[in-house]
């Protein structure tokens, strides 16, 4: 049986990709640090819970002890100032990850990244799948440089690095997903007049391709994730916002978000709470992004569930 070491298991995509792993025939190893696991991950003779530091590389020799497989989430999302964490958490955490990896002979590590690592692309001019890309937001640009130490040191330890450059995952149990219905809810969701693309992927195809991608042998590279679909977030929230029975985002000027979001990451600071919305997520919200899927289609998932958001939107 093949061991699993998922980190940001508590989180929630690593949360979720958990759940749907528990019946393949892997033993996995879930990651934490502050927050715990979902209760229904606990107590399975498959499933393994390490408490760990990726700050602290002699925390997670335990947790990586005959892992095959390293599938890595682990990062701060909602928070204020990522300028000042995200050079730390991204990139030096990620290094310190790889270095213990490497003592470990990890076999393969997948990093979940996104399509804005290359900077604004459209379904005319897609991601391709380059390292030297130009991305306008803080999240991004450490995400990137995460990608370029990946194969830069699996390359020189013989280990398969891949790369899953997601597009925007929608479904139940996404956490953006379900704080946009939080503000439709309540008939305070906007969205910015520019029309922006985005590639979109449901969150069961989501699990399918991430799943093949640590099963299947030979896989390695980089993998633009999304369906068939082509839409502006404009029209994704339309649309969800009709399926929950709410109005339609209202259309507003860039700098009203701007400053909700700074209000938002101003009492998260003060509360030491999350924040639903940040300055650095408008930026990169306002980025058009479309991966050519062309490697995904041949080599992890021939066929998705939803190929649209269209057929997908039963799940919103």
């Amino acid at each position: 049986m093949r061991t699993i070491l998922i980190t940001g298991a508590a989180g929630n995509l690593g949360g979720l990709l958990a759940e749907y792993l528990i019946d393949s025939n892997l033993h996995l190893n879930l990651l934490t640090h502050k927050k715990d696991v979902d209760p229904k991950l606990k107590g399975l003779s498959n499933v393994s819970v390490f408490k760990a530091d990726l700050a602290n590389k002699d925390t997670l020799s335990i947790a990586l002890m005959n892992v095959d497989t390293i599938v890595h989430f682990a990062g701060v999302l909602f928070k204020s100032n990522p300028e000042k964490f995200l050079p730390i958490t991204n990139t030096k955490y990620f290094n310190n990850l790889l270095d213990v990896a490497i003592k470990c002979n990890i076999k393969k590590i997948i990093l979940i990244s996104f399509p804005h690592v290359e900077g604004e692309t459209t379904p005319e001019n897609p991601a391709r799948g380059i390292l030297n890309g130009n991305p306008i937001s803080v999240h991004a640009t450490t995400r990137l440089e995460e990608e370029r130490l990946l194969f830069e040191q699996c390359e020189k330890n013989n280990i398969d690095a891949i790369s899953l450059r997601l597009g925007m995952v929608y479904g139940k149990g996404i956490l953006m997903i379900d704080t946009a219905k939080w503000f439709a809810k309540y008939k305070i969701l906007g969205i910015w007049k520019k029309p922006t693309w985005i590639h979109l992927i449901s969150v069961i195809d989501y699990l399918e391709v991430t799943k093949q991608a640590i099963i299947k042998d030979d896989i390695k590279g980089i993998y633009h994730v999304g369906d068939e679909g082509k839409q502006t977030l404009q029209e994704f929230l339309d649309s969800a916002s009709e399926k929950w029975g709410f109005r339609k985002p209202v259309r507003m000027n860039v700098r009203i978000i701007l400053f909700v979001a700074k209000v938002f990451e101003f009492a998260s600071k003060i509360l030491g709470t999350r924040s639903p919305l940040t300055r650095d997520f408008v930026k990169i919200g306002m980025v058009s992004y479309y991966g050519d899927t062309t490697r995904m289609r041949n080599e992890l998932l021939k066929e998705l569930k939803y190929k649209t958001f269209k057929e997908g939107i039963e799940t919103l």
